[in-house]
């Protein structure tokens, strides 16, 4: 009995020293491929994305073409190079997310302003500055917020003017699916483009809408149809809009980038 107990025991060690093993040598490839994920859904917004395109080279190749800028939320404003340098940020390593449980790295948003949800935000966020003949042709942001049951991760992307929407994608969530995990849907997204964001005030007027959009009314520009039997992802969506597209987050940096355009 005690030698089976050895026996035993000494399996499990060899087996938990290999699985620990492997951890550890994989993690280098799941660092890769994430950011390589990242990448893609970034040229998916921009609508830069070729079905197909896999390799880590050709998805690095057309990714060549964006300006990787960083924002500073509190001063509500792009770095300058030497503003960056100072913040040590690391665009290959700087994680928002993480960033944002830091407090040291955060704001706590109160209840009037946390309208997505997010608790905290980062002090600072990356964001992509597509450029054509060195003009800028599109601004990709990334955005978060929660749904019904999870927190829905993503990019929108917009026009050179800073409000026309040229494209949106979620790359992680764990909504209902085929009910708010129809965000995936690329029916859905495909009612994104051509939307504007702000009205003539400046207000984000940007907004997903119970039930289908009324192609004559007024506001079918500012209008996107609403997910079938997902009210509450609905819901979820336009608040992380509003919030990531206003005046708290990237509202005053859009408006600089479209007046420059």
């Amino acid at each position: 009995m005690k030698n089976i107990l050895i026996v035993a025991l000494s399996v499990c060690f060899v087996c938990s020293v290999i699985v620990s093993g492997a951890a550890v040598s994989l993690k280098p490839e799941r660092l890769v491929n994430k950011a390589l994920d990242k990448n893609k859904n970034i040229l998916i917004a921009a609508g830069l994305f070729e079905k197909g395109v896999t390799a880590e080279s050709e998805i690095d190749g057309l990714f060549e073409s964006f300006d990787i800028r960083v924002v500073d939320l509190q001063a509500q404003r792009l770095l300058s190079a030497e503003e960056l340098a100072e913040t040590g940020i690391d665009f290959d390593r700087y994680d928002q997310r993480k960033a944002a449980k830091d407090p040291a790295r955060s704001v706590a948003l109160s209840t009037e302003e946390d309208i997505a949800s997010i608790s905290r935000r980062a002090n600072y966020a990356i964001v992509y500055l597509l450029k054509q003949e060195e003009r800028l042709d599109r601004i990709v942001l990334p955005i978060h917020g929660y749904g019904l049951w999870s927190t829905l991760y993503g990019f929108i992307a917009l026009e050179s003017d800073g409000n026309t929407v040229s494209g949106i994608t979620f790359y992680e969530h764990q909504e209902t699916a085929g009910l708010g995990g129809e965000v995936d849907n690329p029916r859905w997204k495909g009612l994104w483009p051509g939307k504007e964001v702000y009205d003539e005030s400046g207000n984000v007027a940007l907004r997903v809408i119970k039930g289908a959009v009324n192609p004559s009314s007024n506001n079918a520009k500012y209008q996107v149809d609403g997910l079938s039997g997902a009210t509450l992802t609905s819901r979820g969506v336009r608040n992380l809009i509003e919030y990531w597209l206003g005046d708290q987050a990237f509202g005053p940096v859009l408006k600089e980038l479209g007046g420059n355009a």
